[in-house]
């Protein structure tokens, strides 16, 4: 099974790309859809915010009058977090029923409007983020969904920024154009990057990696702190600390581009027993390399565990290392060594057996400290 999680502002055109992702097999859940069924009259979810707001958020027939919730609700940062609190764990409780029931190849596309707001984003292997601007935004919900314009405003600059949703989104879906326009770049999403991620996962093996190094590329770091988020998260308490490690980690160095995170665990026993959690996340386990180049005599903490992402996207390296193990200190003490040190970086070569005494030193010389 893979998760992808789906968001963007209002009026943005989520439902245009769930709809197209729908129609080659995904299964949507709709965070709105769900968000009206668990406010229905007689359910829970309405009762709590009659009680929180009013009874003056119903209509006359007693269902909820979303307007007259809104203008209270988007009034102020307090009640609109008393709006979520109420709402949201009754959403989430009923995705898990939905997501718990589809097959276990299935490709389920989860539409959660505030994704960024409610920092759910490192739960997903692929985040999708639909925008368009402010301006445009608003002209289609005056025009399709009847809002005021200061309605319309109120509502877009209650959720997250442009800036914050750039933080967490994989994929960046402009539609500033046509719904053609848009329908195609989801087509072109599913065929070239969705479906071959499923299909790696289901059969737990990474995406083939790029060969060749190329110039530094200023999007690694961004691409990185979403995958040590995601790992973190992925790992919870197991991890000791997830870092960023590798070529791609030091800025101006040439590399493959491939990001290589480092997961420090306190075994190789527990670096077993997240390996199921890896594969969820989009990382299946390389079993045929275990260990790195034994380059000291204490061949047996070189040893590690490595998985590698089945995203063609974003070719990922994870290294799960042992705490304080050689293997782990050094992977720590390269990336700063070339980072810090400027002729290292011009002589730099893959060749560890080279590398690793000359980092040793500078790291005794420098005083460096993981």
């Amino acid at each position: 099974m893979l998760r992808i999680g789906l968001s963007g502002g209002i009026g943005a055109g989520k439902s245009t790309v769930s709809g197209t992702f729908s129609e080659f097999g995904g299964i949507v859940v709709d965070g709105d859809v769900i968000a009206r069924e668990v406010v229905e009259p007689g359910t829970e979810g309405l009762g709590k915010l009659v009680e929180a707001f009013g009874a003056e958020i119903l209509s006359a027939d007693g269902t909820l009058n979303r307007p007259a919730l809104a203008a209270i609700a988007f009034s102020d940062d307090d009640k609109r977090a008393t709006l979520n609190g109420i709402v949201h764990p009754l959403v989430g409780k009923r995705r898990e029923e939905l997501i718990a029931a589809a097959a276990p190849d299935a490709v389920i596309i989860e539409d959660i409007p505030l994704l960024v707001e409610s920092q759910m984003a490192p739960m997903f292997p692929l985040v999708i983020i639909v925008h368009a601007d402010e301006d445009l935004r608003v002209k289609r919900l005056i025009e399709h969904r009847g809002f005021s314009e200061d309605d319309a405003r109120a509502r877009i600059r209650a959720q997250a920024s442009e800036e914050q949703r750039r933080a967490v989104a994989d994929v960046w879906l402009d539609n500033s154009g046509s719904a053609d326009e848009l329908v195609a770049q989801a087509r072109e999403l599913w065929h070239q990057r969705i479906l071959p991620f499923a299909h790696n996962v289901q059969n737990r093996q990474p995406a083939p990696g790029p060969t060749n190094v190329v110039p530094y590329d200023p999007v690694w770091p961004d691409q990185a702190r979403r995958a040590v988020a995601r790992l973190t998260t992925t790992c919870g308490h197991r991890a000791r600390r997830v870092d960023h490690v590798g070529p791609t980690a030091v800025a101006g160095l040439d590399a493959k581009d491939v990001l290589d995170i480092q997961v420090t665990v306190e075994s190789l026993d527990v670096a077993d027993e997240l390996a199921e959690a890896l594969l969820a996340a989009g990382y299946p386990r390389v079993d045929d390399v275990t260990a790195d180049t034994s380059l000291t005599d204490d061949a047996a903490k070189w040893q590690k565990r490595f998985h590698a992402s089945a995203d063609p996207g974003r070719p990922t390296n994870v290294h799960l290392r042992v705490d304080g193990w050689p293997n782990q200190q050094f992977a720590l003490m390269l990336t700063a060594w070339l980072a810090a040190d400027a002729d290292a970086r011009t002589e730099y070569t893959s060749d560890l057996h080279d590398a690793y005494p000359r980092a040793c030193r500078w790291a005794e010389e420098s005083g460096w400290r993981p």
